[in-house]
């Protein structure tokens, strides 16, 4: 049984829907950010940096895994699913899974945060997160112009970029520059395990969503 510790955020979705996915049970431990139980002694001792997702594998001797790739790779590896296991297709996955940990997830997350949450709007600094998730989209669009996923067949790798990248919104950027990746976004977003990853778990208020976001700028 993998118990999943999470929130209503792209890097929690990622594993739900992953799990969703992979089609095995699971239990949902929501952690309410607003609340700080993220820095709890207990949820320390899962995960030492103090934020979601992480998971314990009670199958494997409550092992505890934390980092959203770090937990990708452990549960893909474990069931066999969604990661290749020939050398090079397996590095290609994780190169675009490393590519959203890298890149899409912190300047998407620096632009939410400059856009939604700072006291002091800035534009400068605005624009220039804003910017660079228009030119990480570009990476993914060029990308996808000659390949339906990012690593030939359906895999991690879609899954994390994709759990960003339909937030889009949020970030202030819009996808029409961007025909490619808006397919790709429109065609992940009609998985049934997408659309019952997100809501998983179930989605919080704008006003514990305004409370986790002032966190970030704390």
């Amino acid at each position: 049984m993998i118990k999943l510790y999470t929130a209503a955020t792209p890097n929690g979705w990622k594993v739900s829907v992953l799990l969703e996915e992979l089609g095995v049970d699971y239990q949902i431990h929501a952690v309410n950010l607003s609340a700080g139980e993220q820095k709890s002694d207990a949820y320390l001792s899962i995960n030492p940096n103090g934020r979601i997702p992480a998971i314990i594998d009670t199958d494997n001797d409550d092992f505890a895994v934390f980092e959203s790739g770090a937990i990708m790779i452990y549960l893909a590896e474990k069931y066999q699913q969604l990661l290749p296991t020939e050398t090079r297709a397996k590095s290609t996955a994780i190169q675009w899974l490393m590519f959203q940990m890298s890149g899409i997830g912190p300047m998407m997350g620096q632009a939410n945060v400059f856009y939604r949450y700072f006291p002091e709007k800035i534009p400068a600094v605005i624009d220039r997160y804003q910017n660079e998730v228009k030119r990480l989209f570009a990476v993914l669009d060029r990308r996808l112009e000659k390949h339906e996923y990012l690593a030939g067949d359906y895999s991690i790798a879609d899954i994390a970029n994709w759990c960003w990248v339909h937030t889009h919104n949020w970030s202030g950027v819009e996808l029409s520059a961007f025909p490619n990746l808006k397919k790709w976004t429109a065609t992940i977003g009609q998985r049934p395990a997408a659309v019952k990853g997100i809501n998983v778990p179930p989605k919080v208020s704008k006003e514990d969503i305004k409370k986790a976001g002032q966190q970030l700028i704390q």
